[in-house]
């Protein structure tokens, strides 16, 4: 028996999703523990794509259950058209459960995160505007409504009063902007509530039992480690726990956790604002995000780009236990002359091996680099670790060595076939 973490180690975007899907085959449970619709997962399977957002990765098996946990804020409409389009594509859903204790996304966590950006002006920090932060605010002032109460008729009409009470009173009086209908939301919502219903039970429970009985369970984190509400760069952060939120988000014991795996790009790539020490904007930034197709699968916004950062992952690794290394998109670097890694940051004349907390901090921080040969051969069907060219190697065991954790698996292209295994997670 083997329970596997996923993580993303950057600021999200790692391909996680990829991941989640190679390593699920040997998994008897796929679950994700926080985040919400906010998270774009794409999966290239036999030449079919994929766009998921709410459903974990390990959907696309037919002989696995799949499990939304308790930390995850969910919008039951994006999830039912999420549904409806994999049934459309002939993925079978029957397997997916929904945790009863988490937290829905209602019309007015929306509204209210679009009124809360406008109104910072340019200090906004750059959501998706689908209600994330609202409703975990709402969890936090135990205003909240979970997925067990919108299934009891009265306890939802008598939760939803109270809470769009609330709302109403500020989207009137702090906001200027028109209150809410009641009745339009109950209603929708309801019919929401008998569209899941059968899938709904308690995730905490059943993962545990499964845990008991040896079997091999993946958890799936969303966004990355440095956008943690805690470890990352506050306040340019999500409203979760990417970094070590799966014992809470799922509802297991951190003693039942076996491995960790932190999802690395080769390079790293940012949405949204905050700061950004190895941003390239330059050609080989251009390069890079265009080869790569970085732009955002939710929200179709260009990713910045830039040079692998090993400061940024030391801290990610350290703050999540990660023990093994996910490397993507490295095919994505093949034609580039040299590379650079950023090793450690200079800070007001001084050299750091840290990240700092502060923004003012970090906007300070000079990268320095470890230059490398790049390669020009094309990696995308190499199958084996031996096989790739030696400056690609090199870059690699340069990554290990600056990092502390061995690297696992390796992608060299978009596809589940295109994944080189260079150690076996699931064997101790």
């Amino acid at each position: 028996m083997s329970t596997i973490v996923i993580v993303g180690s950057q600021w999200g975007d790692e391909g996680k999703g990829k991941i989640t899907d190679f390593l699920g085959k040997d998994a008897n449970i796929i679950s994700r523990y926080q985040g919400g619709d906010n998270a774009g997962h794409t999966l290239d399977v036999d030449g079919k794509v994929y766009k998921l957002r709410l459903i974990p990765s390990g959907i696309l098996y037919k002989d696995k259950v799949t499990v939304v946990g308790n930390g995850v804020v969910i919008n039951p409409k994006t999830m039912i058209e999420e549904l409806n389009s994999l049934k459309e594509s002939g993925v079978d859903i029957s397997n997916l459960k929904i945790s009863d204790r988490a937290h829905v996304i209602f019309p007015y966590h929306i509204k209210e995160d679009q009124l809360q950006e406008e109104a910072k002006g340019d200090s906004k920090i750059g959501t998706t505007n689908r209600g994330i932060g609202p409703a975990y605010m709402d969890k936090a002032s135990r205003i909240g409504i979970r997925i067990a109460d919108m299934l009891n008729p009265e306890v939802f009409k008598n939760r939803l009063k109270e809470t769009l009470d609330i709302k109403n009173k500020e989207f009137t009086d702090l906001y200027n902007s028109k209150p809410m209908n009641f009745d339009d939301i109950y209603h929708e919502y309801s019919q929401y509530a008998d569209q899941i219903r059968n899938m709904v039970t308690d995730t905490s429970l059943l993962l545990n039992n499964a845990i008991d009985k040896n079997e091999n369970i993946l958890f799936e984190g969303a966004q990355g480690i440095m956008l943690d509400i805690d470890q990352g760069t506050y306040p340019y952060v999500t409203s979760s726990n990417p970094a070590a939120g799966v014992s809470i988000g799922a509802g297991v014991g951190p003693n039942k956790i076996d491995k960790v795996v932190g999802v690395v790009k080769a390079y790293t790539s940012r949405v949204g604002d905050g700061p950004f020490p190895t941003q390239l904007d330059d050609e080989i930034g251009d390069f890079i995000r265009e080869n790569g197709h970085e732009y955002g699968t939710v929200t179709k916004r260009p990713r910045r780009v830039g040079w692998l950062d090993t400061v940024v992952l030391r801290h990610a690794f350290r703050v999540s236990g990660v023990t093994d290394i996910a490397l993507n998109v490295l095919d994505v670097l093949t034609n580039l002359e040299s590379l650079k890694i950023c090793t450690s940051y200079e800070l007001d004349g001084k050299e750091i091996d840290y990240y700092p907390a502060t923004i003012d901090e970090i906007k300070r921080c000079k990268p320095i680099y470890k230059e490398l040969p790049g390669w020009t051969e094309d990696i995308t069907n190499i199958k084996d670790y031996n096989d790739l060219p030696e400056n690609t190697k090199k870059y690699i065991e340069t990554i290990e060595d600056l990092t502390g954790a061995k690297i696992a698996t390796i992608s060299v292209g978009p596809n589940r076939n295109q994944t080189i295994l260079k150690n076996n997670v699931w064997k101790n």
